[in-house]
């Protein structure tokens, strides 16, 4: 049975600025121990020491047999296709590998698909593979699934998937992560799942929150939200970025023998929801009826959930999110204050000042 637990290494165990070494080799031998193989890493992690400790800690001691290795292709570092073999080449000689089990286009969205287009990068990495150096070509994603249905489309090449999915998340207008997901799975692609505890936030809840799980007396606030990405069909392995070794014993004792939600727990997710939404900045229910008559087109409920999730989370992603939805649509900035959107607000929102807020908020970086 395929174990769904990947050690994603961009949040590695540190000391001072450096990788403490000691540490991630202790985290190494007892996740290949329990019988977990994933490890997931890229060239810009940790300023690029995440690669060189994949090397020192896991690729010199074990046999390639014993472990799966991702790495990616970020635009930032490649201008042409010229560039990108040699890069590759690079990460394969930085990581101390002869190939990469899987090996990803980083971080597609709008604003940079054009340049892997545009630089071949797809053709490359193919020919890459046809040379026995990657083993699996995907992607990882991160914008509207209506444009992850178009990539898979054009791209049947493309062999797997990597998707933000966690509960919170699920349901988001911004994100998508349910509607990411029901692509994959129309496509066929295996599914991997990033940020199921989102950076750590769904592992430490607000006292409200934690205490829903805590009555079920079954497991940590991470346990569930691994677990609930872990429990869709087509998911393959589920990334957790594991910082110390307390953090890799906590996930190995309920994913080594991975059981499924329960109904109970769904329902104590749902009541988890509640509080985390109750808590919303804005509290708007997405009705969208501000949205057919903005003359502007602002996806103004889109808009409003990704500012709430930058106060209540602050995502490191959050700005990313504000830029894709913005992208083909108006900012906040490009309010005209004509006040129709008020005037069709449910909930009677004062939405052209928290137009003015959230334009305060990301466009002004």
């Amino acid at each position: 049975m395929n174990k769904k637990l990947a050690f994603g290494c961009m949040r590695l165990p540190m000391k001072n600025s450096e990788v403490d070494k000691e540490e991630f080799i202790k985290m190494v031998d007892l996740f290949i121990d329990r019988g977990f193989t994933y490890f997931d890493t890229a060239h810009g992690y940790i300023s690029g020491k995440s690669e060189k400790a994949i090397k020192e800690c896991l690729t010199s001691r074990y046999d390639h047999s014993q472990y799966t290795l991702t790495d990616k292709l970020t635009d930032e570092y490649f201008n042409t296709k010229e560039d990108i073999k040699p890069f590759f080449e690079s990460q394969l000689k930085i990581c101390g590998v002869e190939y990469f089990d899987y090996y990803l286009l980083h971080s597609i969205n709008r604003h940079n698909y054009n340049k892997f287009i545009r630089c071949q990068a797809i053709e490359v990495c193919s020919e890459l593979k046809k040379e026995g150096k990657i083993k699996c070509l995907g992607l990882s994603f991160h914008d509207k699934a209506d444009f992850l249905d178009e990539i898979l489309t054009k791209h049947p090449e493309i062999e797997i998937v990597q998707i933000q999915f966690n509960y919170y998340d699920y349901d988001s207008s911004s994100i998508e992560s349910r509607k990411c997901y029901e692509v994959c799975r129309k496509h066929n692609k295996p599914i991997l799942i990033m940020e199921p505890v989102k950076g750590g936030k769904l592992a430490n809840l607000e006292p409200k929150a934690k205490k829903v799980f805590a009555e079920l007396n079954n497991g940590t606030p991470a346990s569930y939200a691994i677990r609930f990405a872990a429990s869709f069909e087509g998911v393959v392995e589920v990334l957790s970025g594991m910082s110390n070794l307390e953090q890799m014993q906590d996930n190995l004792s309920y994913m080594e023998n991975f059981v499924p939600l329960q109904d109970y727990e769904y329902d104590a997710i749902k009541k988890v929801l509640a509080i985390l939404h109750g808590e919303d900045g804005i509290e708007c229910t997405n009705c969208r009826y501000c949205v057919d008559g903005c003359p502007k087109k602002i996806l103004i409920p889109d808009l409003f959930n990704v500012y709430n999730q930058k106060i209540k989370f602050n995502d490191w992603n959050s700005s990313m999110y504000y830029d894709i939805t913005t992208n083909g649509s108006g900012k906040a900035s490009d309010c005209i204050k004509c006040g129709k959107c008020e005037n069709t607000c449910p909930q009677h929102l004062t939405i052209r000042k928290y137009l003015e807020i959230i334009s305060e908020k990301f466009e002004k970086r």
